[in-house]
């Protein structure tokens, strides 16, 4: 601890009261058994942050890109109107750019009132891996990044100022998170065939990997990794109709869906192992987003939430608010008054305050390998 020098007896009651406030501020914390974020205080310039992924790190590329009307009560927290954010609030990512002290990635096909001085989202709701020439797809997220890189370095030359340069984007930090839709695919498909689900994950990483290593060729060296989440506990999952419980693990999810994102995830951390040995020169994270969300679930009551399987938007009520034909801002649909008591925004998508805490867990490291903290990926 900083020893302090001497001062004046108020100037040490200020001191002593101030402290006392922080106790009493923690121990408020506490007993609200939520947990806080921690600040990373980047002091060596502005972060650079480029993000590819689907609708779990979109912040608002589906609407800028699309024309989609995505209307409160989206967006109803902390920005009080709709971004084209499929939550009440804030992303996970969005948080980790608080972390970082920068502002919140700006969509890379938003045209006005965007700014990229720190990084740019590709990330677009729906995307997958595959088909890779489709809309969207993180092929096509990473040919858009490569025409926003040559984009900036020839503008640079012809005097615009302003502009990443060459040394922004070797020293950004290069974010991943997809595949939740391709395995949301491969399990529609499956009709019940768990072969033909696990058949379909490694091409999926393979794309992954091919990204990887295209961004790595145009400079990339810092990466992060998240892998997916436990389908099986999302509300639409539970929804669907099944015979008996038989299905359900000792915390109410499904285990056939949370196995097949297992296999994917085992697949994913293999590749990123083999491309870390592979790429030496380059800092590749792998975080455990799984076992994050999956704990929200088991433990949702030592993290204040009620409802650990219904949807705050949604409709049909308990237990899981969630129906297939009327979902979240369709016609009928209900929402919550309280969604900070709900894990799961529209059965699919999580609440600001899960993603708050799950955002809170990837800071502590304790999900990530090799455990790097993310004030590392600052500007520097």
């Amino acid at each position: 601890m900083r020893k302090l020098q001497f001062q004046p007896s108020w100037v040490t009651l200020i001191l002593v009261i101030q402290s006392l406030a922080v106790l009493v501020i923690f121990q408020s914390m506490v007993s609200f058994r939520f947990v806080r974020q921690a600040k990373a205080v980047c002091s060596g310039g502005t972060p650079i942050i480029f993000n590819f992924g689907d609708s779990n790190s979109d912040t608002g590329g589906i609407m800028a890109g699309m024309g989609y009307p995505i209307p409160l009560p989206e967006g109803r927290l902390h920005f009080g109107r709709s971004t084209g954010r499929l939550c009440d609030g804030r992303l996970i990512i969005d948080f980790l750019c608080e972390s970082l002290n920068t502002h919140y990635l700006s969509p890379y096909l938003e045209a006005l009132g965007s700014n990229f001085s720190n990084g740019a989202n590709f990330a677009i709701c729906g995307s997958r891996t595959l088909p890779r020439m489709q809309a969207f797809a993180l092929y096509i997220q990473t040919l858009q990044f490569l025409h926003f890189r040559s984009r900036s370095l020839y503008l640079a030359t012809q005097g615009h100022t302003g502009l990443l340069g060459e040394q922004d984007f070797r020293n950004a930090l290069y974010m991943i998170d997809i595949g939740q839709n391709d395995m949301d695919g491969a399990f529609t498909e499956a009709n019940g065939n768990f072969q033909h689900v696990l058949s379909r994950i490694p091409p999926v990483i393979e794309e992954i990997k091919t990204a990887i290593k295209t961004l790595y060729d145009n400079g990339a060296r810092k990466f992060w990794v998240h892998n997916t989440s436990p389908m099986g506990c999302f509300p639409q999952k539970l929804a669907i109709p099944r015979n008996d419980d038989t299905d359900l693990d000792e915390h109410g999810c499904l285990k056939t869906y949370n196995n097949g994102a297992k296999a994917f995830n085992s697949h994913l951390s293999a590749v990123i192992d083999s491309l870390s040995l592979e790429l030496k020169d380059a800092t590749i994270v792998y975080v455990d987003i799984y076992s994050i969300k999956y704990e929200l679930v088991a433990n949702h009551s030592k993290y204040g939430f009620d409802n650990r399987y219904m949807a705050c938007c949604g409709h049909g009520g308990p237990p899981y608010n969630y129906n297939h034909s009327i979902t979240c801002m369709g016609a009928g649909f209900q929402v919550c008054d309280d969604g900070s008591k709900h894990i799961s925004w529209d059965g699919v998508h999580y609440s600001e305050a899960a993603n708050r805490v799950i955002a809170s867990k990837i800071l502590t490291t304790e999900y990530s390998r090799p455990r790097i903290n993310y004030e590392f990926f600052c500007k520097g």
